[in-house]
């Protein structure tokens, strides 16, 4: 993340309600060829997050009560400098459906002939379905973390996190117009459901999955990312997931 700097005082857009210049940044990165698989995008990063995942590499973002430190102007004025060069804006995270700021920012970045990407752990089903039923998103990077259930709070660190996950999860299924990665992190001490939980995402008709082997990289403090015998371990999941029969499946080593 760069292009950091203060923030100016917020707006309102006509009828009330929020406006882009709402949106609190943490962070912006002009140009990124990892945030939406295949294409080149700038991705805004948003601040503040309800869950507390213990690998997060964006851990320093996830209090929702600091304020964004970079203003919007900064995201529309790469937008009008990058027009041929990038093909959309990536709105990541802490977790960007927690602002209700955003489908009006990803109006704008659609008004400006940009494609919208977001990343989400869905902890807001409802608005995530408002943006993806107003036609706000283009492609969608879905972390779920584990089966619905008490392994799932182990993770998030939320009482509920697993239904609200699954039920995002949903939504996508629902809407196959929208294309969209489904995300598992996986790490020494988490859940062991990595191949139920891909099976489960199989059977929804997701044809997109990707593995994620967790980094000690800007995770909090005490993070163990590694293990005797980790790596293999993860190798033989992923072996196991690709013979589940995604259309598409990546795995993404530490």
């Amino acid at each position: 993340m760069d292009e950091g700097g203060p923030a100016p005082a917020r707006g309102r857009r006509a009828g009330g309600g929020p406006a882009a210049e709402d949106l609190q940044i943490a962070g912006l990165t002009p140009m990124s060829s990892v945030d939406w698989p295949g294409r080149l995008v700038a991705t805004v990063f948003c601040q503040g997050c309800p869950w507390l995942c213990p690998y997060c590499q964006n851990h320093a973002i996830i209090d929702p009560r600091i304020p964004g430190v970079v203003d919007w102007g900064r995201v529309e004025d790469l937008m009008a400098r990058r027009h041929g060069l990038l093909d959309g804006v990536v709105f990541s995270g802490g977790e960007a459906t927690r602002q209700p700021a955003l489908a009006a920012a990803a109006r704008r970045v659609r008004g400006a002939g940009y494609l919208v990407g977001l990343h989400t752990a869905g902890p807001y089903p409802r608005r995530l379905r408002e943006l993806v039923e107003a036609g706000l998103v283009d492609w969608v990077g879905l972390d779920v973390k584990a089966l619905p259930g008490g392994d799932y709070e182990q993770v998030a660190g939320r009482p509920g996190a697993g239904e609200k996950a699954w039920a995002s999860l949903r939504v996508m299924a629902e809407h196959p117009e929208v294309d969209c990665e489904v995300r598992l992190t996986v790490y020494p001490d988490g859940p062991a459901d990595g191949l139920a939980v891909a099976a489960a995402v199989r059977a929804m008709g997701m044809p997109v999955f990707a593995l994620q082997q967790a980094r000690g990289l800007g995770a909090p403090q005490g993070f163990r990312a590694g293990a005797v015998g980790w790596d293999d371990q993860v190798r033989a999941l992923a072996r196991d997931i690709g013979a589940l029969g995604f259309e598409s499946f990546a795995f993404r080593p530490a």
